[in-house]
């Protein structure tokens, strides 16, 4: 176990925070902080709630996802000691532990402070991890290394008061050349490096795109410069922050991004905003060398390794698709396959001794979820992949279509709304044994998220997948969006996947399948994307649409992947996304589990059960609507003749056959007796009640999210 420091050791700006840290926590935990206040602060310290109660998932912001072989030691021991002991690498190169106690949240700070790390701004409306290219420095088509410009941002904007309080999140990123492998064009700022003479001088500097993102509403990044000198950079995107700090929404949440306010007022507009805020701001010019990062130390030459390898047939596989030859003469860097980005603690472990052996002390965390060691030498390459193999981390087949980059999903987030590791596993073994020759396959990615958020980064997948559902009558399905033609083009060419139709998520495979087949034998030496493009959309719709067809479900196609049990669609607030807890929605979300209950009674012929369950549907679904206009519910008499009074006798809320009085309405439960045909008209009845009080719910939202997923 590694050693984690007292905290007079610490750094004072790491001091406090693991006391503020502490302190709230214990406040919160005696009931003197209020909930919502606690958790706005502990996403910005790196703690999320996880779909699991009384358990957190914490974030580490690992600029660039940059870690020495200690750091990865450090980070297993933690996840050991504090969490399930697994580290869950992501698309933003940060490294993830889940399962932890908020108490030990504080423990897991210590740690990664102690050794070089942080959680602080990890999530919630803050500047986010910088990400960068993974093999930026070492990358043969770079003009220069960018991770001295992307440490000095993060160090730069890390506690800085202008990003602490935001309407939401940003999310920046630095390409190590203008093939954009940092996907600079879905960012709310992108960095590509370029060099220009001026003066007769080289300078450095850089291609700016701003106001990208993926999300429900996936927006392209625009060319705010083609070029500004780096120490302009740093300059600009803080003008830029307070422009969106000043000019951004901050009511309505999903409209709340980067991308919205350029979008509203146009990318000129904006860009004299930040010109015009460009004199307040602390710097004019902030240059930026390559002292900000340390230098590496090269791994010593070996000799005395035997060369022979466990598996010649598969080291030559993984020589072809996994190594690379560096930009420094006689180095090589060496992709792993990290299956959905999970590493357990003693795998970690055992990684980093390998590293201290055979590269550089620089392990880099790539943005589909793998690693990569670098400066590793050619007669090291046998002892490294005979390490690796032993620990499962030699998989042929880095970044191709077989590495399928997937968010946890229903797993541990509260936003998931299908499996997409489990469906990620099964395409995997599809790839791997159906199509073995797209492990080499590098132009052609599948990406899943869990909903439509896109963490797994669907919307820059050539195939790419979000959670969702599907309704036959009272059956719900879960499903999958299948989206096409995203990612970057071989000429650094940024494309947003096109939606073409929603399928059974147990569907998908064989949807993968007539996918493959379907670009085997029509694509004529074109990768997938411009395949797709010059097909269109509506080919890829009608040769799917087979597959959506919901008539013959098949028993198991109503459970998710690697799920046993009827699915349940249930979705709870993205803390990430500083969404603020709807109460109302929850309460919308407990009137359809009674709507449900009553279903299933009516089915068994239950009446007086399924009548009652109907009627306290009713109850609870008005109670929502009242509290949304801030009317306090007490009896259930008090509710429906509230409901009345706020809703209907003032022309708000119409009731079925032009009925007038909402109190008879509902009290009709009391009328009759509980025979199968009233019954059956009851619950029509509430059902159709419920919709009218979802709809007035997502027009008081307008967009916003909430805890339950009513319209499941």
């Amino acid at each position: 176990m590694s050693d984690f420091y007292h905290l007079s050791q610490l750094t004072e700006p790491d001091r406090a925070d693991i006391i503020e840290l502490n302190q709230r926590a214990a406040a919160f935990r005696s009931g003197e902080e209020d909930p919502e206040r606690f958790r706005h602060f502990r996403l910005t310290r790196g703690v999320y709630g996880q779909r699991q109660l009384d358990v957190q998932m914490f974030r580490t912001k690992i600029p660039y996802g940059k870690l020495t072989a200690h750091q990865l030691a450090v980070l297993a021991d933690l996840a050991d000691k504090y969490a399930n002991g697994k580290l869950h690498l992501t698309t933003r190169q940060n490294v993830q532990l889940h399962y932890v106690k908020l108490e030990d949240s504080i423990k897991i700070w210590e740690g990664l402070a102690a050794n070089g790390m942080t959680g602080r701004e990890a999530c919630g409306n803050t500047v986010r991890n910088i990400t960068g290219s993974a093999k930026a420095g070492i990358d043969p088509h770079e003009p220069f290394d960018v991770s001295p410009y992307v440490q000095a941002m993060f160090e730069y904007f890390l506690r800085n008061p202008i990003c602490q309080d935001m309407g939401r999140k940003i999310k920046t990123a630095f390409s190590s050349s203008e093939q954009d492998s940092a996907f600079t064009y879905i960012h709310d700022f992108g960095f590509i490096p370029r060099l220009q003479v001026i003066d007769g001088q080289e300078v450095r500097g850089f291609k700016v795109l701003v106001a990208g993102g993926l999300g429900a509403q996936a927006i392209p990044a625009q060319v705010a410069f083609e070029f500004l000198p780096a120490d302009q950079i740093i300059p600009f995107k803080e003008a830029a922050l307070r422009v969106f700090d000043r000019y951004g929404e901050r009511e309505k949440r999903m409209k709340a991004r980067l991308k919205f306010l350029v979008q509203k007022i146009g990318l000129s507009a904006f860009l004299e905003l930040v010109e015009k805020e460009g004199k307040a701001i602390k710097f004019q010019s902030y240059p930026i060398g390559a002292s900000q990062v340390q230098q590496v130390v090269l791994p010593n030459e070996f000799h005395q390794y035997e060369a022979t390898v466990s598996d010649p047939v598969k080291y030559a596989n993984w020589l072809k698709t996994n190594v690379f030859e560096q930009k420094q003469l006689g180095f090589f860097g060496v992709n792993l396959k990290v299956r959905l980005g999970n590493l357990t603690a003693d795998e970690a472990r055992k990684l980093s001794d390998l590293v201290r052996k055979f590269a550089a002390d620089d392990v880099r965390i790539t943005m589909n979820q793998g690693l990569l060691l670098r400066f590793v030498r050619a007669e090291a390459l046998p002892p490294l992949f005979n390490g690796l193999e032993a620990l499962g981390l030699a998989d042929p087949g880095f970044d191709s279509t077989a590495d399928i980059t997937a968010c946890p999903g229903t797993d541990t987030c509260a936003l998931g709304v299908t499996s997409s590791t489990g469906l990620a596993r099964q395409l995997e073994n599809l790839v791997r044994e159906e199509y073995p020759h797209l492990l080499e396959e590098t132009n052609l990615k599948i990406k899943i998220s869990g909903c439509m958020n896109s963490c797994g980064q669907h919307i820059a997948a050539s195939i790419g997948f979000h959670g969702s559902s599907l309704k036959r009558e009272n059956l719900v399905v879960p499903a999958m969006q299948v989206v096409l033609g995203g990612g970057v083009d071989p000429d650094g060419t940024g494309q947003l996947a096109e939606k073409i139709i929603k399928l059974p998520t147990r569907r998908i495979p064989s949807a993968v399948r007539l996918l493959l087949d379907d670009y085997g034998q029509n694509a004529d030496n074109q990768y997938f994307n411009q395949y797709f493009r010059q097909k269109g959309g509506r080919y890829f719709y009608d040769l799917l649409k087979p597959l959506a067809d919901l008539t013959a479900l098949k028993e198991g196609e109503v459970f998710d992947w690697e799920q046993s049990q009827e699915y349940v669609q249930s979705i709870g607030v993205g803390e990430c996304a500083g969404v603020a807890f709807d109460v109302v929605g929850a309460i919308i979300g407990d009137a359809q589990k009674k709507l449900r209950s009553a279903e299933g009674y009516l089915s068994k012929s239950a009446f007086a059960e399924a009548i009652y369950s109907a009627y306290t549907a009713f109850v609870i679904g008005a109670k929502a609507a009242l509290l949304a206009r801030d009317v306090r519910c007490n009896t259930q008499i008090g509710i429906l003749e509230d409901f009345q009074k706020h809703y209907v006798a003032v022309g708000d809320f119409f009731l079925e056959n032009g009925g007038t009085d909402f109190v008879e309405h509902v009290l009709e439960v009391n009328q009759h007796e509980p025979r199968a045909d009233f019954a059956e008209g009851y619950l029509n009845k509430t059902t159709a009640f419920l919709q009218k009080v979802i709809h007035l719910r997502e027009s008081q939202l307008a967009d916003k999210q909430v805890l339950e997923n009513y319209r499941a």
